[in-house]
């Protein structure tokens, strides 16, 4: 690879490569020390292809999920199982990996900008700017470069388009799905809120056992299925579909769950 070799973002890579290098030993202790990380999938990781892979997931910090993201597929590529053990995985890192981010929050500040070169597909919300409601087209630039992610490598999105939890899914990844045909694997993480702030910035919380399980790529009908199957399909794959709460209210449910993560953190210490 030489020195000065870009992506089709106008990316140097081997900038790139050094910038997830770095920021992946700077965090690796948010997942592997300070609070651990439960990892189910690594062979599903393994056995995609380089190119066209669309990783759907709910979503609960800004940046601290997709980071663990880039730590589970790494480790997972370079034979670990299920493990972020020996963080030697980040020397080699596979360069072609994007995440979908809302563009007014990749210009934030300088470490954002980081982020961003790092691999941020950066959008406008069509629904949400500045704090306020909003009301206006998808950018056809937006969708174009998601596509040109794709045809380059793997993307990473959050359909529901916030940190809130159960909030319906934006039908625009059901027409990139339809329009650029990926491998559609979905992906469910949980104990991300209850360790960092909202920006995945901080860690709020020591001694948390956070999960990432990918599952299986999901069988889609590009030709023939409808844009809300799609959304359902991924609502029940992602765990966010409003079903998932009729049994119990959100706010016993995520009471539950902080309960079932501190026992399963005490007994795994008793072992």
């Amino acid at each position: 690879m030489g020195i000065f070799k870009e992506n089709p973002f106008g990316h140097i890579l081997f900038i790139k490569k050094w910038l997830i290098r770095i920021m992946g030993f700077m965090t690796h202790q948010r997942y592997k020390g300070f609070n651990t990380l439960e990892i189910e999938g690594s062979e599903i990781i393994r056995n995609l292809p380089d190119t066209n892979v669309l990783f759907v997931s709910n979503h609960q910090t800004y940046f601290a999920d997709v980071v663990a993201m880039f730590h589970v597929f790494n480790a997972s590529l370079s034979g670990r199982d299920d493990s972020l053990k020996n963080v030697g995985y980040l020397w080699n890192p596979k360069l072609n990996v994007y995440y979908v981010a809302a563009a007014e929050t990749m210009k934030k500040s300088l470490l954002t900008k980081i982020f961003a070169y790092a691999g941020s597909i950066s959008v406008e919300r069509t629904w949400r700017a500045e704090g306020q409601d909003v009301n206006r087209q998808v950018k056809m630039s937006d969708i174009s470069n998601i596509g040109k992610a794709l045809n380059d490598g793997w993307v990473i999105t959050f359909p529901q388009g916030t940190t809130t939890p159960w909030k319906p899914l934006r039908k625009g990844t059901a027409h990139i799905i339809k329009k650029y045909r990926p491998v559609v694997v979905p992906v469910v993480i949980d104990g991300f809120r209850r360790s960092f702030d909202k920006k995945g910035l901080r860690i709020k919380k020591k001694g948390i056992l956070q999960h990432l399980v990918i599952k299986e790529p999901l069988d889609i009908d590009y030709e023939n299925e409808s844009f809300d199957s799609i959304i359902e399909k991924l609502e029940y794959a992602i765990e966010q579909h409003p079903s998932f709460l009729k049994v119990i209210s959100q706010k016993e449910l995520l009471a539950l769950e902080e309960e079932n993560e501190l026992r399963r953190y005490r007994n795994r210490k008793k072992v």
